[in-house]
């Protein structure tokens, strides 16, 4: 498998540093409000990158964080008279419920929040101290910019051309512009912890280097996250963590690109801003997921209700091929045919399709494509005379990889052998012409969104 590492700004065969086990770490919400749109692609393409190593043979550890300790956290609970334990624990309960919407659990996932390791941190900085590669000032620590090797590698950005350029705002208490906070003095009536240097708070890179560490070792295979944040926050985070191990963090970043809105950067001020809870209101959160994994994760994607539309009735094709394969399965015959062979080399094929396409970088676009031609062969070439060997190894292609990408996955609400009882007694009822029969109970199976067609070679149904 190839991916386009950032670091390097290349595609690169995939080499785990363990042969059987990958090691995953991707950025996670600061939960101080409902995710958004933006938020959940990282989510969904990681999640489908780590189905696709499960997929290989691969054992994954997979970790997204909680920030659950943040500026903006403190101002919405000091604005609403709680505390920002409070906060988080009502958003990482929003959070879950968003995620399961979207598939992001059918696997282990570890999700620590940043106030679980406070005395990691602390321990972090004070190693940094002992190398001079982090000063205190006044309760403050900062990390020394000069003490990092190759600071900018991630980003492409030279600390000469960042200081020059520079908008931040002066702080004199920092020896370089550059210099970021690793621990933040408390101010009045903000949370703190009892550190060697004050009462304070740890500042946001160091969260995620030692979430990192402590959890899947010093050095991991991938790290991941969205575009933004190469800099300074994936870049921060490799200066302090290789500082302090001179060993690389991460042999392997990902990034993914962002998302518009009609064409337009997606922000609050431009009123085209949607929460996944927005969403959830006129769409199923699969056909987000669909949506989110039908462009290559690295290329922008563009979000309209529009575009939704056609992906809901996309994934809908995608369900009344697997219903196709399904319905004739219940009645074909287990002797074989000389077109055996031809069907069950097409239908390998396309998953080949789909497998090729996912080794190269995670191109979901490619690989629904494939998923695509396998419904579309199945419904052009497949009936009740197809054998049943050919329809057992259709449909269970298609389910293998549909599992890979996390769509396929919602329950029915009507049983499939209740419909095909009802379709049954329906084709009894026209037999017989008793035609008020056969009418009421199309009726009654379209009011639960069940739409019969009679075909040539049976009656086939599909969900709407």
């Amino acid at each position: 498998m190839k991916l386009y590492n950032t670091l390097t700004r290349k595609k690169e065969e995939f080499i785990p540093i363990n042969e059987k086990k990958v090691k995953m770490y991707n950025c996670g919400p600061t939960v101080y409000n409902y995710i958004h749109v933006g938020n959940a692609r990282p989510l969904v393409v990681f999640d489908t990158l780590r189905r696709f190593f499960i997929y290989q043979g691969y054992d994954v550890e997979y970790v997204v964080n909680f920030t659950d300790i943040d500026d903006k956290m403190i101002t919405k609970a000091n604005n609403e008279g709680t505390t920002v334990e409070k906060i988080a624990d009502r958003y990482i309960e929003a959070f879950m419920e968003d995620a399961n919407g979207l598939n992001l659990y059918e696997y282990k996932t570890v999700n620590p929040r940043a106030t679980s390791y406070i005395k990691e941190m602390m321990e972090f900085v004070e190693q940094l101290i002992e190398i001079d590669a982090a000063y205190i000032v006044d309760g403050n620590v900062y990390f020394n910019i000069e003490k990092a090797n190759d600071y900018g590698k991630l980003s492409k950005k030279h600390i000469e051309d960042l200081i020059s350029g520079s908008r931040v705002e002066i702080n004199k208490e920092k020896r370089n512009p550059m210099d970021f906070v690793l621990w933040k003095k408390a101010k009045p009536g903000e949370p703190y912890w009892e550190s060697p240097w004050g009462k304070g708070r740890p500042g946001w890179h160091i969260e995620c280097s030692v979430m990192a560490k402590s959890i899947l070792g010093e050095t991991i295979d991938i790290h991941s996250g969205g575009e933004d944040l190469q800099f300074p926050h994936h870049e921060n985070e490799i200066a302090q963590s290789e500082t302090l191990s001179e060993r690389a963090f991460a042999n392997y970043w990902l990034h993914n690109g962002m998302i518009t809105v009609d064409n337009r950067k997606m922000s609050k001020s431009e009123g085209n801003f949607f929460t996944i809870k927005d969403i959830s209101k006129e769409y199923d959160l699969e056909v987000l997921r669909f949506f989110l994994l039908s462009s290559q994760y690295r290329s922008p994607i563009n979000f309209s209700r529009e575009v939704m539309d056609h992906m809901k009735h996309g994934l809908e094709r995608i369900y009344n091929g697997k219903n196709n394969l399904e319905y004739f399965l219940q009645s074909a015959k287990v002797d074989s045919s000389e077109k055996d062979n031809e069907h069950l080399e097409k239908t390998e094929e396309f998953k080949n399709k789909f497998v090729k396409a996912m080794e190269d970088d995670l191109n979901t676009a490619d690989a629904i494509a494939s998923v695509f031609d396998l419904v579309k062969y199945g419904n052009t070439n497949f009936d009740k005379d197809t054998s049943k060997v050919v329809l057992e190894k259709a449909l269970n292609n298609l389910i293998e990889i549909t599992t890979v990408l996390g769509i396929l996955s919602k329950k029915d609400e009507i049983l499939e052998d209740e419909i095909l009882e009802l379709i049954e007694k329906r084709n009894k009822a026209r037999e017989e012409k008793d035609y008020n029969l056969a009418d009421e109970i199309r009726d009654s199976l379209a009011e639960k969104g069940i739409v019969l067609e009679d075909a040539k070679d049976g009656v086939k149904w599909k969900r709407v």
